[in-house]
């Protein structure tokens, strides 16, 4: 029916008593789909994550005591953990192939080993840090290295000595203690003169 202007409107039951009038239905509570649930899923899980972050951030790289332990199965197939090499003097650097300053220290590092590799108490190791086989293996090849290098599958070593970034280097001593640790990249000279260093000191023990 059309209204015309200046028409009285016909009076409702509504208007002669108000409180007939009707109740608003309540709105019915919804049900969470599967992509918003997917969704809360996934915000949680970050959230754990970024949580985790700052509880390893506050965790700091150990710089005395034993030395963790970790087994090692390297690129080549050999396989040892970091104890059974009580007696010797241990290197151990985290690196990636991605990683500027690891490329910068790389020669330093294979120029060291080279300096100690005929002695027999001296052990370098290189532990490749979130990179994959093929690349880890070019990088390798690339500067020549030939002492000890193994994939750190699922980043256990690096967990266990809460590296913060690459590249990062832990010296050990013969008694599965730590000695040394370097926060950034390294020379020849340098790691020649804590090595030599600590040996000098087990030989006088």
């Amino acid at each position: 029916m059309t209204t015309k202007i200046g028409a009285t409107p016909q009076q409702t039951d509504f208007d002669q008593n108000p409180e007939q009038l009707p109740e608003a239905p309540m709105p019915k509570r919804g049900k969470l789909g599967m992509g918003s649930i997917v969704l809360l899923a996934g915000i949680v899980v970050a959230a754990a994550v970024f949580a985790l972050a700052l509880a390893r951030q506050k965790l700091e790289q150990p710089s005395s005591g034993i030395a963790p332990d970790f087994p090692v199965e390297t690129f080549s197939g050999q396989t040892f953990n970091l104890s059974d090499l009580r007696g010797k003097v241990v290197m151990i650097n985290f690196w990636a192939s991605w990683c500027g300053p690891c490329r910068d220290e790389a020669p330093h590092l294979q120029a060291a080993w080279e300096y100690y590799q005929d002695r027999g108490d001296v052990v370098f190791l290189g532990v490749a840090y979130a990179d994959n086989g093929p690349r880890s293996m070019a990088y390798l090849e690339e500067f020549g290295v030939t002492y000890l290098n193994a994939p750190d599958l699922g980043t256990r070593i690096s967990e266990a000595y809460h590296i913060q970034g690459v590249p990062e280097t832990f010296i050990i001593d013969q008694n599965g203690e730590i000695a040394e640790f370097i926060y950034a990249g390294v020379t020849r000279d340098r790691l020649i003169t804590i090595i030599d260093s600590i040996l000098a000191e087990g030989a006088s023990q």
